[in-house]
């Protein structure tokens, strides 16, 4: 430790006499700190949102220490300055244009991002992170959530994803309202610490000089301000679906009563028959198998990482799925690429109807996170990890492409299949298509009114804000996005609580916009993309290597020809379902005739990963101990002993 704090203060003391240190030596010294700090953060976030007991950082005081210091590293002046001498130092030719000057530039812009104008802000930044805490792990990841079960009384124990799960799947009103009602009551339990966050986090945002915290969250990640974001992508988005979405909501209205659009009832007046006649097409224990038979056929590799995925719920775990790399995936100043480590998590209960399309889903969202992130081929983790700069709409334009895919005929057709290997009927299919297509608006929507309600939030003048207020704010932005109550109500989302994933969902819109440009290229260029073998080098050369060291929108317009916009995703909305579902049968057909590149029974699959399937403090296999198929049988063994089918 002395030794470290030595080189700190010598390399600090070069800085201030603006003599540079040489290039090579500041980008190892600046990649090694980082990489530690960076891991033991990690690590803390890792055990506290996953419950673990036996883990020594576990705790609060643990993840907020770690983060302290984490977060101190970034603000440090001497870290900006040391950067910017080292770049001055370059300009006359000395690899003005080189990899050095590449690096030391995304290290430039990463310090930039973190620095703050006082000790007072410091300090300020630091009782947020308590707050925090306290917030998302004391109040909201104590409280007792579930529902009252209309029938017997009892009080069933549920997560939020379970909640959501139930009110799409259960056959009697009173059981969703019940669940709905479970959910609801997340907001009257965090508004009052989440207000004192709220005020925290506006106080910290305009000490910086930002109009407010949406404002500075925005441009940190994306490189604009919220006016850019709401006047030229989300206000416009919000314009051209609301009259699809008015339709939407009257044909719904006039085809299952008045009643279905209550925020209960939407869900499974949408999907709930179709869900459960589809269940035993999506097995569970089969997710894993198919979401990376699905992207090896991709031709998608993870250049030597290792992923630790905690998939199945249990109480006191963190109520949202997410992917986090504790290490990132870089070239080190030897040469020598470093692969990545992923932690992976769902909240999967395997005997829940719907749960295992759901998990596919999920494992097709994180994996692609993970395959991203993998992949990024640079000389520094600066470029490779998930906070600022890095786009939220780049990160999460990767996961939501891949994602996709659980939504086309032809992927169904090859990868949703009983117990005996027969592939989903086309009849189920076309029923879903009819149910679901005509609304899928609706989501759009409900996407749209997370980004709607924290922009009003923080907008909100700080004499207004109360748990009161905040709670009749999102009832009124569902409302006039949505149309009505959805069935995710806005307080019950987790990403409004943390700081790291707050302001953060208009990534989701851009990145969906992305989703649907990306796809309508690839079509154009090869004519299909499931089990397209070159769909994961396209990815990975445009999309991935780069990291955050280009722009997003650049990116886009790179791979796709076009500036991004809404255009292909307004396209897709406006499709008139006879003729989807004349295209899709088509598409299932010539799937299921073809069958998956690679058969459920393969002896191994290569993605070039290393897989260790955890269950909180339990290690259930691994990959590299038990084999590809060996660390599936212990997970199916597993689930059967710990989460049996209810009779």
């Amino acid at each position: 430790m002395a030794a470290r704090g030595t080189g700190r203060a010598v390399a600090g003391a070069a800085a201030a006499a603006g003599v540079a240190q040489p290039p090579k030596a500041l980008i190892e010294r600046l990649n090694k700190r980082y990489d530690s700090l960076h891991r033991e953060f990690e690590d803390a976030f890792w055990a506290t949102k996953m419950g673990l007991k036996d883990s020594p950082v576990g705790t609060g005081e643990a993840l907020s220490k770690s983060k302290t210091a984490y977060e101190g590293f970034l603000a440090d002046p001497a870290n900006l300055k040391e950067v910017q001498t080292a770049l001055e130092a370059l300009v006359d030719g000395q690899d003005a244009q080189g990899e050095d000057q590449k690096i030391l530039s995304i290290m430039e812009k990463t310090f930039r991002c973190y620095q703050l104008p006082s000790k007072e802000a410091e300090d300020l930044r630091q009782r947020i992170t308590e707050e925090e805490f306290v917030l998302q792990n004391e109040i909201r990841g104590g409280m007792k959530l579930g529902y009252l079960d209309p029938k017997s009384g009892n009080f069933v124990k549920a997560s939020s994803v379970l909640l959501r799960t139930t009110m799409a799947t259960a056959e009697d009103e009173e059981t969703r309202k019940a669940a709905y009602d479970g959910a609801r009551s997340i907001g009257p339990t965090v508004a009052e610490q989440f207000v004192k966050v709220v005020k925290m986090r506006n106080k910290f945002a305009k000490s910086m000089g930002y109009v407010d915290y949406y404002d500075y969250k925005v441009s940190m990640a994306e490189g604009f301000s919220k006016a850019t974001l709401f006047g030229d992508f989300l206000g416009p988005l919000e314009e051209r679906s609301r009259p699809i979405m008015e339709d939407a909501r009257a044909r719904l209205a006039a085809e299952k009563g008045e009643a279905a659009l209550k925020p209960w009832n939407t869900s499974q007046a949408l999907a709930g028959d179709v869900t459960k006649k589809q269940d035993p097409y999506f097995p569970f224990e089969e997710a894993i198998s198919a979401w990376a038979r699905s992207f090896a056929a991709l031709g998608i590799k993870y250049r030597g990482a290792t992923m630790q995925l905690d998939l199945l719920d249990r109480e006191g775990k963190y109520s949202n799925g997410f992917c986090h790399w504790p290490q990132c995936a870089y070239v080190d100043t030897e040469g020598n690429f470093k692969p990545s480590q992923t932690n992976f998590t769902s909240l999967a209960t395997p005997s829940a109807v719907g749960s295992g399309n759901t998990a596919l889903t999920t494992l097709m969202h994180e994996g692609g996170h993970a395959a991203h992130f993998a992949n990024i081929v640079q000389g520094s983790p600066f470029f490779s990890q998930e906070r600022a700069p890095t786009s939220v709409a780049y990160a999460e334009n990767q996961s939501m492409f891949l994602d996709s895919l659980c939504g086309d005929a032809a992927w169904l057709a090859k990868y949703a299949r009983n117990s005996a290997g027969e592939p989903i009927p086309w009849e189920l299919l076309e029923e879903g298509i009819r149910a679901k297509s005509p609304y899928s608006v609706l989501a759009l929507r409900s996407m749209l009114s997370v980004p709607f309600f924290e922009k009003a939030l923080y907008e909100m003048p700080e004499a207004d804000l109360s748990a009161e207020s905040v709670q009749a704010l999102a009832d009124d932005v569902e409302r006039k996005i949505q149309g009505g109550l959805g069935p995710r109500p806005l307080l019950s989302v987790p990403h409004l609580l943390s700081d790291e994933a707050s302001c953060y969902y208009h990534g989701y819109v851009l990145a969906e916009m992305s989703v649907h440009q990306t796809r309508a290229h690839f079509l154009s260029k090869y004519g299909f993309i499931v089990d397209n073998a070159k769909i994961g080098p396209d990815l990975t050369e445009v999309y991935w290597q780069p990291g955050n060291g280009e722009a997003f929108l650049d990116l886009v317009e790179r791979l796709t020809g076009s500036a991004l916009s809404s255009d292909a995703w307004i396209a897709e909305l406006g499709v008139d379902l006879e003729e989807r579902v004349v295209r899709e049968k088509k598409e299932y057909e010539a799937a299921v005739e073809a069958g998956p590149a690679i058969p459920a029974d393969a002896d191994s699959v290569d993605l070039e990963m290393r897989m260790v399937l955890v269950h909180g403090d339990t290690v259930i296999s691994s990959s590299e101990e038990d084999g590809w198929k060996g660390a599936q049988a212990k997970f199916k063994k597993f689930i059967a002993e710990n989460f049996p089918v209810k009779a």
